[in-house]
């Protein structure tokens, strides 16, 4: 794809889920200022804790309509990790509302949008490794993919080769691209085991942090991040000197993960990166080791710069 080609093919920013337990202030708060950035879309709801219910679902709904009124794409999330008939409930809930395009984290939220013929975004959570599961998902209703987090550029690439033209017409490719990689979950909660708290009288305590709780080897090395039942990388991942690439593999969405303190500023780093040809200063911090085939808490970007 040559210059021109890569100038045309624009790409939309996608603000994620919020994975921290926000107070319904703070989180009140945050989509307030998010209205007014450059963000294409915004997805909403709670991914890691059915304990987490600072909202309602009416509350996400309100708020959907809000932002949809600003003019953003809202896209309504669900729980990855399911354990309990309620926790099914509330996700039936979401896959019928009606109005807004679901992220199915989850293959139960998957099952139930496809047999009703409900179109549907497959989160990074749903394990799209080739091809073949890329067709397969697309003939059940999905319209947008997010890769999972571990994929390479060059497993990108492939996937994208060998799916058929019409499907790549069809299904849109989103890439998580800033923030906290979300790694595992687990029916454990780390966060409250930190505290010497069992998960059923966990206090919620991961409020205390609000952008998790970092876990560092005894070399002091930041190696995860904990975050209640999900355990997220350690640093920051970051793709934004790869915006030239994603246009020229035809990435249609990068993804943008809530962090509590400065989102502003790197959607708009971002934002200045898909509308200029301009070369990209390397980042010295954070990680990006998995988008090049490499140990994911690795900064290739420091070890090889020709990378």
């Amino acid at each position: 794809m040559d210059k021109q080609r890569q100038a045309a093919h624009s790409i939309k920013l996608a603000l994620g889920p919020i994975q921290y337990f926000w107070s319904r202030e703070m989180i009140m708060d945050f989509y307030r200022d998010m209205s007014k950035t450059p963000i294409d879309i915004i997805y909403l709801g709670e991914t890691v804790c059915a304990k987490r219910r600072q909202l309602s679902f009416g509350d996400w709904f309100d708020l959907a309509s809000k932002l949809t009124a600003c003019g953003k794409q809202v896209v309504l999330s669900t729980l990855t990790l399911v354990e309990a008939e309620s926790e099914l409930s509330a996700m039936k809930k979401i896959c019928h509302n009606g109005h807004f395009l679901v992220e199915a984290n989850d293959m139960a939220a998957v099952e139930i949008l496809s047999r009703e013929q409900i179109p549907f975004v497959a989160g990074p959570f749903i394990n799209i490794y080739n091809g073949h599961s890329l067709e397969l998902l697309a003939r059940q209703g999905m319209v947008r993919w997010v890769m999972p987090v571990e994929l390479s550029k060059a497993t990108l690439t492939q996937i994208m080769h060998a799916t058929s033209a019409p499907v790549r017409q069809q299904v849109e490719t989103e890439v998580f691209s800033y923030g906290r990689m979300p790694l595992a979950f687990s029916a454990r909660c780390f966060t409250a085991r930190a505290y010497g708290l069992p998960k059923d009288n966990c206090q919620f305590i991961c409020a205390r942090h609000d952008e998790g709780l970092l876990m560092k080897s005894q070399e002091d090395q930041t190696v995860f991040n904990i975050n209640g039942i999900q355990t997220q990388s350690g640093e920051i991942y970051n793709l934004l000197q790869q915006t030239p690439a994603m246009k020229k593999i035809g990435v249609d969405i990068m993804r943008l993960s809530p962090q509590a303190r400065g989102m502003e500023e790197v959607i708009q780093q971002f934002h200045l990166a898909r509308t200029s040809m301009r070369e990209i200063a390397p980042d010295p911090a954070g990680c990006n080791g998995y988008w090049f085939q490499r140990a994911g808490m690795e900064n290739c970007y420091v070890k090889d710069k020709r990378l």
